[in-house]
């Protein structure tokens, strides 16, 4: 009889849901690491949430409705894709990116500040558009999309305004909820909603939801990170296509990446 138990095992395993599956995983994880995760698949109606309504400090994911509002204003004729942008010494911020180190008064245009936001995760690129737009534009558009919680409040690189308490947050429902308006191209138009999704194919980060997967895996995604949250949100393109979104405090970076390596391993396996 328990051989027989040992033989059925990896077929128990495999019979499990994925909220089944998620749930052990999480409860075995160390207490001081807080998981906020929302998982929905966009083929079967599925749905997994811990903590997911919970606002986490958002890192760079909240460059995910600062592109929404781009494109936004790309369809009314506001805002141009391919005027030029000189760069100014003055822009310039730390942290991640590539612009700070571009000389002063380099051509770019406003497309490849856009994608080097996105894809780079460029703080100066980011900076460039919250002025451009404004970030009460940027926090309007979330509310006319549904989203209640999720706020830009400052800056990148905001450090002063960091510790006075104005840290950009978000939620992994939320985050979800835009990602699936882009899928389903009900913001902007169906051909900026391609462009978007193009640009997050292009994530250069590799070390959350990529950690445990094939290099063919394709996501589109936006990761985020701090000293006290590691972020990363987006559209898993396997044959049962679905969101998620995962935030980690509370552990150390390596340790976030990992957790969150492992949640996308655990959904991408039950779905491809």
């Amino acid at each position: 009889m328990k051989l027989l138990f040992l033989l059925l095992l990896p077929a128990l395993a495999s019979a499990q849901s994925l909220s089944e599956k998620l749930t052990a995983y999480l409860q075995q994880l160390p207490t001081q690491a807080r998981v906020s995760v929302a998982f929905e698949s966009l083929t079967d109606h599925s749905a997994f949430a811990h903590r997911a309504d919970e606002l986490v400090p958002s890192a760079s994911v909240i460059k995910i409705p600062i592109l929404i509002e781009t494109m936004e204003r790309v369809k009314s004729g506001q805002f141009d894709l391919e005027k030029i942008h000189m760069l100014q010494a003055s822009e310039k911020t730390g942290g991640s990116g590539v612009l700070q180190t571009y000389p002063d008064q380099s051509k770019l245009t406003n497309r490849e500040v856009l994608t080097l936001m996105m894809t780079r995760s460029d703080n100066t690129a980011t900076n460039i558009l919250i002025r451009e737009l404004g970030m009460e534009n940027i926090n309007q558009r979330m509310r006319t999309l549904g989203l209640t919680q999720s706020q830009l409040n400052r800056m990148m690189m905001d450090t002063l305004a960091a510790k006075l308490g104005r840290e950009n947050r978000v939620t992994a429902f939320e985050m979800n909820a835009l990602l699936k308006k882009i899928y389903r191209h009900e913001v902007a138009t169906p051909a900026l909603c391609e462009q978007m999704i193009d640009i997050l194919k292009r994530n250069t980060d590799q070390t959350t939801f990529r950690l445990f997967l094939p290099k063919s895996a394709v996501i589109a995604h936006k990761t985020g990170e701090l000293s006290y949250v590691r972020g990363d949100a987006g559209i898993f393109y396997v044959s049962k296509p679905f969101l998620l979104s995962v935030f980690v405090q509370g552990t150390t970076t390596p340790e976030a990446e990992k957790i969150i390596g492992e949640i996308a391993q655990i959904c991408y396996q039950q779905y491809l």
